[in-house]
């Protein structure tokens, strides 16, 4: 980008970090996914084992993610900056093109229906849910263009709002309901197999899908006062608190319903919110739920175009998306495109759908990008580009992170075939257009 060119403000501090990490993973998937994972597993000890496992993988790729972030803190873009300087900017560039057509765009969809459903059931107005969903991004697209300052001052505010509803949830289950129905026997309903293996496997596809999404505060590393320091704290401090309320409210809800209520459950927070106050608790309880949502949407705003802005900047997309406001310093067409394409998702597909094909090419790229860890320590083998920051166990912490990932992958293709060959095609048609865009730049 030219020198008289207006560039990306650094204006996001320790918080603001923390907060985006917390944001960009707690959404619906926590209110929701309980029951997704307890159709697949069945037992209480798989049940909560899954999200503890969720957890410690979660862990383990915020410590990776942290190296990353100290070791390259002025990437603009984050991970796709990251694979496109540990393999080969093809590597780079597919991964924004899926975070565009399929992760970010596809998840922002899902989680603004829901929101939709949920705002639409309380105030009891007949609108189309599709064209809440599509109002609500358009609103936060708007929010955001004002600048990185303004849109994480809505995102804290969402963040803080709706872990106190979390909080309130755990807090309501363990006075009011107890646990009437816990028990941690039997621990599988079928003979040990294979086939349980591959049960489990897929029952971490929703759990990860909760879990993901602490990454995305790498790609405003740029837009932080102290990346080096900020970004890395904040992955950290960020995933640890999520674990800590995810691994709570999955408890609270297997011990209020049991492990067949919750499989039965459709909206298991709703649930266990009517059984501790009744039908205002189930109230309150969608109000969070709607507030959650809302903060999601605006993270994921606020972050992913930062990609789509790197890719321009390199010359892989149009040159119109590297345009920074003189005013807000904020990528504004960037972040239009990206709310655009999620609006235009949000008016077709299921979430469980939508779920299954993010899950599989995202938990792709987190492996590649974990993996990318040990490009860049060999790399630096010398001395040089070192870090004080390192990730506890590394190797054996940063294989196990990206081993687990891939087995993620494996389990949804197994068991939801139809639904991640979308998302991987999706992924492959950009190999195609990647070449377009080094032949366009080679031409111009």
């Amino acid at each position: 980008m030219k020198r008289n060119q207006p560039q990306l403000a650094r204006k996001l501090g320790p918080f603001s970090a923390a907060m985006i990490v917390m944001g960009g993973i707690i959404g619906a998937g926590i209110f929701k996914n309980p029951n997704v994972v307890a159709n697949r597993v069945h037992t209480t000890p798989l049940i909560l084992g899954c999200w503890l496992l969720g957890g410690l993988v979660a862990m383990v790729g915020a410590f990776v993610y942290a190296e990353l972030a100290a070791r390259k803190p002025q990437l603009v873009g984050g991970q796709y900056a990251y694979l496109r300087d540990a393999y080969h900017p093809m590597v780079g560039f597919l991964y924004g093109w899926a975070l565009l057509l399929v992760i970010q765009s596809g998840g922002m969809a899902a989680v603004a229906v829901i929101f939709a459903q949920y705002f639409i059931e309380l105030i009891h107005f007949p609108v189309s849910s599709s064209l809440v969903a599509v109002v609500t991004l358009l609103f936060l697209t708007i929010i955001n263009c004002l600048g990185v300052k303004a849109g994480a001052a809505v995102q804290n505010a969402l963040m803080v709002i709706k872990i106190l509803a979390i909080a309130g949830l755990i807090v309501s289950a363990l006075v009011f309901v107890g646990a009437p129905q816990f028990s941690l026997t039997p621990a599988l309903d079928r003979p040990a197999s294979f086939g349980v293996l591959a049960i489990i496997a897929a029952g971490m596809g929703p759990v990860m899908f909760a879990y993901g999404g602490w990454h995305t505060a790498s790609f405003v590393a740029a837009e932080m006062r102290d990346p080096k320091k900020d970004l890395a704290r904040g992955v950290v401090i960020g995933v640890l608190g999520v674990v800590v309320l995810y691994l709570a409210v999955n408890f609270v809800c297997v011990a209020a319903l049991g492990a067949k209520g919750l499989s039965e459950a459709s909206a298991p927070a709703s649930a266990v919110m009517r059984l501790a106050l009744g039908e205002r608790g189930a109230r309150l309880i969608a109000v969070g739920i709607a507030i959650s949502t809302l903060g999601f949407l605006s993270q994921s705003i606020l972050t992913a175009p930062r990609v789509y802005f790197a890719m321009a900047e390199d010359k892989l997309f149009f040159k119109q998306v590297a345009r920074v406001d003189p005013r807000t310093q904020a990528p504004f067409v960037a972040i239009a495109l990206q709310g655009a394409l999620a609006a235009t998702i949000a008016l077709s597909g299921k979430f469980d759908q939508i779920l299954d094909y993010v899950v599989s090419v995202d938990f792709i790229a987190y492996g590649l990008t974990a993996a990318c860890l040990f490009v860049f320590r060999h790399r630096d083998r010398d001395g040089h580009g070192t870090t004080d920051y390192r990730v506890p166990g590394h190797p054996i912490t940063t294989l196990f992170f990206t081993l687990v990932c891939w087995a993620v992958v494996a389990g949804t293709i197994y068991s939801h075939p139809e639904n991640t060959v979308i998302g991987l095609a999706i992924v492959l048609a950009g190999v195609p257009v990647y070449f377009f865009w080094n032949w366009w730049r080679s031409e111009g």
